[in-house]
Order: structure tokens, then sequence, then C-alpha cells
């Protein structure tokens, strides 16, 4: 039986049908989402970073180079005492431009260019006896050039040691050595050396 309708009463929607459902609205969400990746990515991403030390910074633990010292002058003069190994020389006499050494005929000798002759004493300051030898010895010229002595040469001279000799602790020696050098080199400068593989000391010559 079908009531009869009252006026002013809502009207039933027919066959009892529920009401529809709103759709609700996605996108907000999707676009939030978005946002809270790249926030977390870009803090995440961030905190990896360590800040840059500028070079000039304070920062005790950045260590900075300091200029390199100038290298010092370790030629001596002569006359003065110089030490290499187990002697004590001293430079006494320069004499160049020789052409010739020696009276003797069976001895003497004529230099290639010509000869310098350098005379020094040699002073043993060990405790024991200690071989000299003038080979040892070495002249520097002008542009660096490096000559050996000329031990057949030096026969002519009045030397205490001529070729080699044994110096016993605490006696000094005379030695010249002679060296032949072209007529143009200037000789700078001598290396002096207790022995064949000794360190040296240098001797200025000018």
């Amino acid at each position: 039986m079908t009531m009869p309708h009252q006026p002013g009463a809502p009207i039933p929607p027919a066959g009892n049908a529920p009401a529809p459902q709103k759709k609700s609205k996605k996108w907000p969400w999707i676009v939030g989402g978005i946002a809270a990746v790249v926030v977390i990515a870009s803090v995440s991403g961030g905190g990896d970073e360590k800040p840059t030390t500028p070079a000039n910074s304070d920062n005790p633990a950045v260590q900075v180079d300091a200029p390199a010292a100038a290298e010092e002058d370790t030629t001596a003069a002569m006359n003065i005492p110089v030490r290499d190994g187990k002697f004590e020389f001293v430079v006494i006499g320069v004499e160049s431009g020789l052409t010739t050494l020696g009276d003797n005929p069976f001895l003497a000798e004529e230099a290639q260019g010509q000869f310098v002759i350098v005379t020094m004493t040699v002073s043993n300051i060990s405790d024991e006896p200690k071989s000299l030898s003038p080979s040892n010895q070495k002249l520097i010229d002008g542009q660096g050039r490096t000559f050996s002595p000329d031990t057949s040469a030096a026969l002519n001279l009045d030397s205490d040691v001529p070729i080699w000799d044994e110096i016993n602790p605490g006696n000094t020696v005379t030695m010249p050595v002679v060296f032949d050098m072209p007529v143009d080199a200037v000789p700078t400068a001598i290396e002096l050396h207790d022995s064949m593989f000794s360190g040296g000391v240098s001797v200025s010559l000018q």
C-alpha cells in the first residue's frame, strides 16, 4: 500500500538507491608527496658535504710550506785553514802562465797549455798516520771545468809530497800541486781532498 505524500516532506529516491558519494581529489596528495621527496633528498645529500677550508685560513691542520732557505756559500779563502777528513789545508799561493817546468832534461815537462801551480800546507790532525797524494786534488776554472793534477810535471818541483807520502799525526808538509790547463783558462777554485773518496772542501783562488 502506497502511503500518500505529505506536503513539505522530502521525496525519497526511487528504488531505495544509495546516495552517490563525492569523489576525493587526489592531486594535492601527489604534489605534496613529490615535494616531501625533494626536501628529504636535498637534506640527505647536503649532509655529506664538508665545508671548504680557504688556503689562507688560520686552521692549524693546514700545513704551509716555508720558503726554501738560500744556499750558503761554503767556498773558503786562501790563507785560511780548512779541513777535509783527517787533514787541515792552507792554500798559500797560486802561480799560472808557466809553459815549462824543470831544468833536468830527463824530467822537464812542457805544458799542453799552461802550468798552474797551487801551493798549500797540509797538517795531519788525526792520531794516526795518514796517506796524502796531490792526485786527489781538483782545480776548477771560470767555466766550471775540472782539471786533474799533472803528477809527472810535479817531479820538477821542490815538494814534501811529489807523488804520495804518509804523514804522521801532528806533522805538517808543504805540497805544491801542478795542473795543465788551456792558456785562456782562469783558475778560480781548488777542491781539496784527504783521499780519493772524501767529500772535499773548496778554496777560492781569487
